[in-house]
């Protein structure tokens, strides 16, 4: 119970105080287990703690395998390649010889443990982007880099020990074929089994409330058998499963890839917790040691950015992208427990000095975790290569009324896009000069066409009442509830429409998008009213014009605050309302005119 609560308040505190969460899990793992000793979940859960935490992994991984889709990186396929290839060889290389000459392991030892530390997993490096919002490029590389190097470093690792094996004359050439068979065995068993599934589904042989469990136990399953057949070949399994179902167009991929990231959430935040609880004072004391330290600085500063540098030569990354992705490079749970399997296994084949591997390992896991989670997001608006700064805000249907505001939010300096999917709808918006772009924001391809990361406010306003509800309810996991906006319904009984279904209604019940759009025609006008000390919002609404609607606010701090049905906003002084108004007499315009300029003459006198 400690665990669960722990790993998700650690995700909520961090999401409150924009930390990186992975620092707060490790932190209060480190708190319950060896600094107060409260809980061992190594000692709790005795032979079961291993097998749990494989399963974890293997499911977290086969999670980030489903969104590497490969239209996602046809445009910079070839620094991705090599980066996973050539890179993840020249760290191989570099971070043995750091392992031997700066940790003093032995060659063998070091030959193995540098394989292992060329991962770079989803567990850390997907909640690593989710809080920086980089630019599209830049963020798939490192997630695509972590998912696909996930199972390559612990198959190079197991791959160096057959060899040390073999060397020291303990270990027959045929076993090099039994592990190449093993691996081809696992990728054709990780395809196999996800066109399976993709093909079941297809054919309508798996109803829908079965589909994401199904999954789940073939995942496992899937895992167990490969790994049984080879130890740590089941994260390749796995993965070649999930890429596999990313790119056969599954019409239900996205209810799997939701189920799969509530559970992924739940399960990083635990095992983050279990891991860190688990270890000992003499390990966290271990870390201590000015060669594990030498070691942990060498691979930050000397073996990532090299290889990400030498092996993206000729490629079309620029500056700022090779610097940042050859600094970000955390490592996570699959380094710490293949780690723990391989210290084991080294020390009974006489390898004494595989004991600091546990030590050395958690060391460099806890400082590139801290190191990069602070720093990605720093690094990357240093660098140009975080979408933006200032949220954005997303309109989904052309029209008068939404051009009208659009217009207004532009002027204000606000990072506004209309999306629509005629390209006559937005003939007005290109007139205006307001950012628009025409595709449909339901397809796959918008995505991959448009950078939507910026954008952390929908607004649905099409004429389509029940095409607003699918758009809203697609976005929700994305955006969440608090985020997504559209206009009133207005063909039918609004109660039809289920409040799952539907966004927060902008203005009021009785503002649909056709009233809006009335409005606009009779020359509505958008107008902004500052508020004082002496003009305050209830002289605002005296003052008002009858019929006008008040939109939003900016607040002081420039941030944007819609007035919606469920909750009417309320406006401070030093606020600016913008609202909707009718076409006034020219006196009364006048009159307002001189108002405000007696009101701030009266505040500088």
């Amino acid at each position: 119970m400690l665990i669960f609560f722990l790993g998700v308040l650690s995700q909520w505190i961090a999401w409150r105080l924009q930390l990186p969460a992975i620092v707060l899990m490790s932190i209060s793992g480190l708190l319950v287990g060896p600094i107060f000793g409260i809980i061992s979940p190594a000692e709790r859960f005795g032979e079961l703690f291993s097998p749990i935490i494989s399963l974890a992994v293997a499911i977290i991984l086969f999670e980030g395998s489903l969104n590497l889709n490969f239209k996602e990186v046809k445009n910079f396929s070839k620094p991705l390649w090599r980066i996973a290839t050539w890179g993840a060889f020249i760290a191989w290389i570099a971070g043995s010889l750091a392992a031997h000459y700066m940790a003093g392991l032995s060659l063998a030892v070091s030959f193995v443990i540098g394989g292992l530390f060329i991962v770079t997993g989803p567990t850390v490096i997907l909640p690593m982007l989710r809080q920086a919002k980089l630019k599209p490029r830049p963020a798939a590389i490192l997630k695509w880099e972590g998912i696909v190097v996930d199972p390559f470093g612990a198959l190079l690792a197991l791959f160096a020990f057959q060899f040390v094996l073999f060397a020291m004359g303990e270990e027959s050439a045929s076993a090099f074929g039994l592990f190449f068979l093993a691996s081809l065995f696992s990728v054709l068993l990780g395809i196999v089994a996800g066109w399976g599934m993709g093909r079941m589904f297809e054919k309508g042989q798996v109803p829908e409330f079965l589909k994401s469990p199904m999954v789940f136990a073939v995942v496992l399953l899937v895992f167990a058998v490969s790994d049984t057949v080879m130890p740590q070949t089941g994260l390749l399994a796995v993965t070649s499963m999930g890429i596999m179902m990313a790119n056969m167009n599954i019409t239900s991929i996205n209810e799997m890839r939701h189920f799969k990231e509530n559970i992924s959430v739940l399960l990083i935040s635990s095992i983050f917790v279990m891991l860190t609880a688990s270890l000992s004072l003499d390990i966290l004391i271990g870390i201590f040691n000015p060669r594990i330290i030498a070691f942990v600085l060498a691979m930050l500063f000397i073996v990532r950015p090299l290889s990400i540098w030498l092996s993206t030569i000729g490629t079309d990354l620029s500056f700022q992208e090779k610097l940042l992705v050859g600094w970000i490079a955390p490592r996570g749970i699959v380094a710490l427990t293949v780690s723990g399997y391989f210290a084991a296994t080294l020390m009974d084949a006489g390898f004494e000095d595989a004991e600091l591997l546990t030590a050395l390992t958690f060391a460099l896991v806890f400082s590139t975790v801290v190191a990069h989670g602070f720093s990605i997001g720093w690094l990357g608006r240093k660098l140009g290569l975080v979408s933006s700064v200032e949220p954005g805000i997303l309109i989904v249907g052309s029209s008068r009324f939404t051009v009208k505001l659009g217009k207004m939010l532009h002027d204000m300096n606000k990072n506004v896009l209309i999306v629509d999917s005629a390209w006559g709808r937005l003939r007005l918006a290109r007139e205006e000069g307001v950012p628009n772009f025409n595709g449909e924001i339901l397809s796959e391809h918008t995505e991959y066409e448009k950078d939507l990361t910026p954008y952390e406010t929908m607004i649905v306003a099409s004429e389509n009442d029940s095409y607003n509800s699918l758009v809203t309810s697609n976005f929700v996991p994305k955006l969440g509830r608090t985020h997504l906006f559209q206009t009133a319904i207005h063909i039918g009984n609004p109660k039809d429409f289920h409040a799952s279904l539907s966004g927060k209604t902008l203005f009021g019940p009785e503002w649909n998008i056709q009233a809006l759009e009335e409005k606009a025609e009779e020359g509505y006008a958008m107008r902004k009213t500052q508020l004082t000390e002496q003009f305050t919002y209830e002289k605002f609404r005296e003052k008002s014009v009858e019929g006008t609607i008040p939109l939003f606010i900016e607040r002081a701090q420039g941030k944007i605050e819609f007035f919606t049905a469920e909750n009417g906003a309320e406006p401070k002084t030093g606020d600016t309302i913008v609202s909707f108004s009718p076409p006034a007499h020219q006196e009364i315009r006048t009159q307002e005119k001189l108002e405000t300029s007696r009101i701030k003459s009266g505040i500088q006198s």
